[in-house]
């Protein structure tokens, strides 16, 4: 039999050839990783990040288990680390140690930016989590409760600034100017935009074309860096420029709901003289509602007016007629929490009813933003048969949140928002916090950004 000698080459292609095979084999195969913190021991560990969805500044509470070989998984160090989305890799971000049955929770830092988390036992490590973060975006304006010969008015000559800042800073992002007018409050349409300037500020200058009750918003298009994030919501009462021929004015604009006010103004020269004021709710065409006759230097003042839903008003007379006033009504509510003092992992839930019903309509748990600028929408209810509802948001974290209960405005009654109430969230035992519901993130609808 003859035999053949390998070459020093071939030998080395052989053996390398051998190890390659042999790491893609170890590579295809799953494998435990080993707990540094107790040699000889496997573990595995998992991780729960909740709320999945905060706005800047705003704490989330990372919380999971550890099982280990041996039923050593009590006492052993758990490292929470942390990768902004867009950067290339995670950094710590918390540490703590598991308790005797292997639970751990970590509160993180406050965030400001989309992340990952992970938690670690020595080599052994959870699967990753998404966390997301609406940046805080501010809004101001007009003041809301300026009076109706001072407020705001349709037309290019009656146009108005509304600026604003973005943290954390996103210079060259979009941001939207949004009006809010559906039926149910439920739709945001876009009026205007502009781009974050290089400070993280924004300012654009918009025309209302139309009178009536405006919600108006803000609202930064999502990026890697953050979700879409809304501002706070400005309210407003918007009617036509003034005919200073025949003026219209409301003693007060908005009224709550069963609330009064007196309509008057000035006919210019036309003393001792019959005007007509005729009104029209949402829908619906104008009908007469009074006449009285202006006094010797041409003022009037109508029977004070009892509307139960918002109402377009105009005066007629003196051959003239004048601008049409939008006189907002706005809704009444009441609002209970179910506790002011919770535990991690606990539901919070505000009742009331709204008057006057409106069953299907929209209804917000919001909280206060940490800077105090404005509030935030963190949960979604429903108005119920005859008023009521029951809005519901699990909070994690433990510390301090200030929240309160609004209902948005429509074209029949304006939004109202209640008296804010600080609720405070003590720590709860590890053990006993279960997995974010994925209704807890709810939020309204974004509308066209």
């Amino acid at each position: 039999m003859r035999s053949y000698k390998l070459s020093p080459a071939v030998l080395a292609a052989a053996a390398l050839l051998a190890l390659a095979t042999a790491g893609a084999a170890s590579a295809r195969r799953p494998h435990l990783k080993r707990n540094s913190g107790t040699p000889g021991a496997i573990c595995r560990i998992s991780i729960n990040v909740a709320p999945r969805l905060l706005t800047t500044g705003e704490t989330a509470l990372a919380y999971g288990h550890a099982t280990c070989a041996g039923g050593t998984q009590g006492g052993q160090t758990v490292v929470l680390y942390q990768r902004v989305i867009g950067t290339g890799g995670f950094a710590v971000a918390g540490e703590t140690k598991t308790d005797a049955k292997g639970f751990y929770q970590i509160t993180t830092a406050p965030q400001t930016t989309n992340s990952q988390f992970y938690a670690a036992i020595g080599a052994s490590q959870s699967r990753h989590q998404l966390e997301k973060v609406a940046a805080q975006v501010t809004l101001v304006g007009p003041p809301e409760s300026k009076q109706i010969l001072e407020g705001l008015k349709t037309g290019r000559a009656n146009a108005v600034t509304f600026s604003g800042t973005v943290s954390p800073n996103d210079a060259g992002a979009i941001i939207v100017l949004q009006r809010e007018n559906a039926i149910k409050g439920t739709e945001w349409h876009p009026i205007g935009r502009t781009i974050v300037n290089s400070s993280g500020g924004f300012a654009l200058t918009h025309a209302f074309a139309v009178a009536g009750a405006s919600e108006v918003r803000v609202m930064l298009r999502p990026g890697r860096r953050n979700v879409a994030s809304a501002s706070n919501i400005l309210a407003y009462q918007i009617s036509q420029a003034q005919n200073p021929a025949l003026t219209i004015i409301s003693s007060s604009d908005p009224i709550p709901y069963n609330g009064s006010t007196v309509i008057s103004g000035k006919a210019a020269g036309a003393p001792n003289t019959a005007v007509t004021l005729v009104g029209h709710s949402a829908g619906t065409r104008f009908t007469t509602i009074a006449t009285v006759k202006t006094d010797g230097e041409g003022n009037y003042a109508f029977p004070a007016q009892t509307p139960l839903t918002s109402v377009f008003y105009k005066v007629n007379g003196a051959g003239r007629s004048s601008a049409v006033l939008y006189q907002g009504v706005k809704y009444l509510l009441t609002a209970t929490p179910s506790a002011t003092v919770l535990t991690s992992g606990q539901a919070v839930t505000f009742t009331g009813a709204v008057t006057p019903a409106r069953a299907g309509h929209t209804i917000y748990m919001e909280r206060q933003n940490l800077a105090g600028s404005g509030f935030h929408v963190v949960a979604v209810g429903t108005v119920q048969a005859g008023g009521s509802y029951a809005v519901s948001r699990i909070l994690y974290a433990p510390g301090t949140e200030v929240l309160r209960v609004k209902i948005p405005g429509d074209p029949e009654n304006g939004g109202t928002a209640s008296t804010p109430v600080t609720v405070t969230v003590n720590p709860l035992s590890a053990s006993k916090l279960t997995p974010e519901p994925p209704s807890n993130t709810t939020s309204p609808p974004e509308g066209k950004v």
